[in-house]
């Protein structure tokens, strides 16, 4: 019976047994239909390989989609067909893959490109490793689908939210999360950067007069302007209206930041052609660099913004460096908008003439009317500082009447040969009343129109070319002349000489100073533009006559008029009314003989680093060639030296002339402009190198500079003496 017993329950196992086999092949069938079905369906595509890496196996749909036929697949690696190098593509993928199929690892939902298909492709993979009985690998069998649309839209909405739709460039968000990341590496390598802010001069009046529409393709063509000199230098970005930023890697030299944005403000300047119409704007740029203006990103924004400020608050049109004297420029102005309001109703205005006097004879022929602002708390303002603020406050125009009708005043008293010029603001210009406003003031004064010359900058031609020439026809058609002022500067155009009818140029100074120098082409230029002036008939006036040696050769030029401090500076109408009284007409050449590189007139402490010792000296005057210091006894000629101007700024020198206290000393490397009339150094002190010496790092300050460069216990050379301002 036992045996019986055993033989059914055999019998009942092996047919449970084939019972699960039936079902397993059951189950392993009905799975190979529904994933046959899926594939067919081309919902999803499989594919497998063998340990070797080769493909095996891939859905016909998923080659049909490539283009490819399955000889052309089967059998070659897996790297034959999907990218596994290194790539930032889609969020880094390719190196995932790379790795998982070196350590045989799943793979999950990896965006790969596909290199053998005829237009670029991207694919999402999932594959799990193939496993022996004994664990060996054996290959990965897995899933592939098409990703290339959704791919691309999801790369179009993250450009459009990363990018300007008008011109293409990365947009504040961008450029924000960009500079944070560059500075955040940067300081771990120690390396510098620059930001520069541009800013479009006179877009809004393009805006206005040509319409929105012109605007926008005005900025696309801006855009392009600055991709030609920055593309392949750093990020380019556009913040929002007509503000645009530039982010520079590994540039700290400020002449070489100056030349590029001298090229930019340049390039900018140009003529545009917008649908027919002719447009002109100009642009000014605020300069800082990293670490020395700043370590963090607002840091380094505030102060490129603090430099725009004042590069548009010195007339436009040119550039600024970032210096911690700006962070008090901003106090001062709001102090300058504050008194403006009540300046002109206070009587606190004052006009004075500057003689412009005939290249032959030496006598006055014009007088240049020139605004002074008496603060009754700070004293003279210069005009520099002021007129500006007033364009932007909106006031320019009122002041402008005023200046007009007090020098049609002052004009009626003098000689009747005698002409004065009166400066005209682009903005007073361009309102709607300029011209009736003009008429009305020489006639209630009663004189010749003829005898008043209105001076116009080149500025004034930005936005609506035809309105300024409409313009100058009403003019002239009053009867007074029109003088083109700084001319060869800023937005210089010749076309403006064929269609404005200008009765006079006017020479910038910065051709005439300097112009019997042997490395410069200046004294070319001058005889240039008169020659043309003279082929156009058009008088000239040389600006900024200081030395005899200048003189000479403009008046071998052939200068009609000159002017300058050689003959006069500004006077009071007080003055030059008693020299008419006197009949005395003519003004004496008065000056150096010799030209030498201008100097600024200074008086502030410096530091003066001498071997390990470090001295407090004053400044009495500086040129981009040399300085005067005083405070030190017998400094020997040849000393070398070290001066130190603040800021970090390090400027290595030698003294080529001593005179008890007060040493001449010449610079090793030439300073440069900042852009606002100032001189800097081309390089600092790094940031980098006081905190290497113990201090934390930060922006430059006076402190930290000379804790780093001086010696306490060092010996000391020479005598510190008291120096007194006069």
């Amino acid at each position: 019976m036992s045996g019986l017993l055993s033989k059914i329950s055999a019998s009942t196992r092996g047919a449970h047994r084939s019972e699960r086999r039936n079902t397993h092949r059951l189950d392993a069938d009905r799975r190979a239909k529904l994933l046959a079905g899926l594939e067919k369906a081309d919902l999803e595509w499989f594919w497998e390989s063998d340990e070797q890496g080769r493909i095996t196996y891939l859905s016909d749909h998923a080659l049909g989609a490539i283009g490819l036929d399955a000889s052309e697949v089967i059998g070659s690696e897996i790297a034959t067909l999907l990218d596994t190098r290194e790539s930032d593509d889609a969020g880094g993928a390719a190196r995932s893959l790379k790795f998982r199929l070196a350590s045989h690892s799943p793979i999950s939902r990896l965006n790969v490109k596909v290199l053998k298909a005829s237009c670029e492709t991207w694919w999402e993979i999932s594959a799990s490793p193939s496993l022996g009985s004994n664990g060996k690998f054996l290959g990965y069998h897995g899933t592939a689908r098409d990703i290339t649309e959704s791919l691309e839209k999801s790369r179009a909405s993250e450009r459009l939210a990363q990018y300007d739709s008008l011109t293409g460039l990365a947009n504040r968000l961008r450029m924000s999360h960009q500079i944070e990341q560059t500075l955040a590496v940067f300081r771990q390598s120690k390396r510098s950067c620059a930001v520069l802010l541009l800013d479009l001069d006179q877009f809004k009046k393009v805006n206005d007069t040509l319409g929105h529409p012109a605007g926008d393709e005005l900025l696309k063509q801006v855009a392009e302007r600055i991709k030609k000199i920055f593309s392949h230098r750093g990020e380019i970005g556009r913040l929002g209206g007509d503000e645009f930023q530039i982010i520079l890697p590994d540039i700290e030299d400020r002449g070489e930041l100056a030349d590029l944005s001298k090229r930019v403000v340049q390039m900018l300047s140009q003529p545009y052609s917008i649908e027919g119409s002719r447009a002109i704007i100009g642009c000014s740029v605020g300069i800082a660099i990293a670490p020395y203006d700043g370590v963090e990103a607002s840091e380094l924004i505030k102060a490129a913004d603090l430099a725009l400020y004042a590069a548009k608050d010195s007339g436009r049109g040119t550039y600024r460096f970032y210096s911690s004297e700006l962070s008090n420029r901003a106090t001062f102005r709001q102090e300058l908008e504050d008194g403006l309001q009540d300046a002109l109703a206070n009587d606190q205005f004052v006009v004075e003439y500057q003689p412009i006097v005939d290249s032959g004879t030496h006598k006055v022929a014009c007088l240049e009317a020139l605004l002074r602002w008496d603060h009754p708390e700070r004293g003279r303002i210069s005009p520099a500082d002021f007129i500006p603020v007033a364009e932007e406050l909106g006031i320019i125009t009122e002041i402008g009447e005023w200046i007009l009708m007090e020098v049609c005043n002052h004009l009626a008293k003098c000689p009747p040969e005698i002409r004065a010029a009166v400066n005209v603001s682009p903005i007073q210009f361009a309102s709607a009343d300029f011209v009736q406003s003009v008429q009305k003031t020489i006639s209630k004064a009663q004189i010749d129109p003829s005898r008043i010359e209105l001076e116009i900058t080149e500025s004034v031609f930005v936005g609506d070319l035809e309105h300024a020439l409409d313009v100058f026809q009403r003019l002239k058609k009053l009867k007074v002349r029109l003088a083109l002022d700084d001319f060869g500067t800023g937005y210089s155009s010749l076309s403006y000489l064929r269609d404005a009818p200008f009765d006079k140029l006017k020479i910038d100074q910065s051709f005439v100073r300097g112009c019997t120098a042997p490395d410069t082409n200046n004294g070319a230029l001058v005889a240039a533009i008169v020659s043309m002036a003279k082929a156009l008939g058009m008088e000239t006036v040389a600006e900024g006559m200081e030395t005899k040696d200048e003189l000479e050769v403009i008046k071998c030029h052939g200068a009609d008029y000159l002017q300058g401090f050689i003959f006069s500076s500004a006077m009071r109408i007080d003055e030059l009314l008693e020299r008419f009284e006197r009949k005395e007409l003519e003004f004496e050449p008065l000056g150096p003989e010799r030209f030498r590189s201008e100097r600024r007139t200074e008086f502030r402490k410096v530091g003066l680093i001498h071997g390990d010792s470090r001295y407090n000296v004053f400044l009495r005057n500086i040129s981009k060639t040399g300085a005067r210091v005083e405070g030190l006894l017998d400094v020997p000629v040849g000393t070398d030296v070290v001066l130190d101007l603040g800021g970090g700024q390090l400027a290595v020198a030698s003294v080529r002339r001593s005179d008890g206290f007060r040493q001449g000393i010449e610079f090793e490397t030439p300073l440069i402009s900042d852009g606002g009339g100032g001189l800097c150094t081309r390089h600092r002190v790094s940031p980098y190198q006081i905190e290497a010496a113990g201090r934390p790092l930060g922006a430059l300050d006076n402190d930290s500079v000379a804790a780093v460069t001086s010696v306490r216990s060092a010996p000391r050379a020479f005598m510190e003496v008291e120096i007194g301002k006069n």
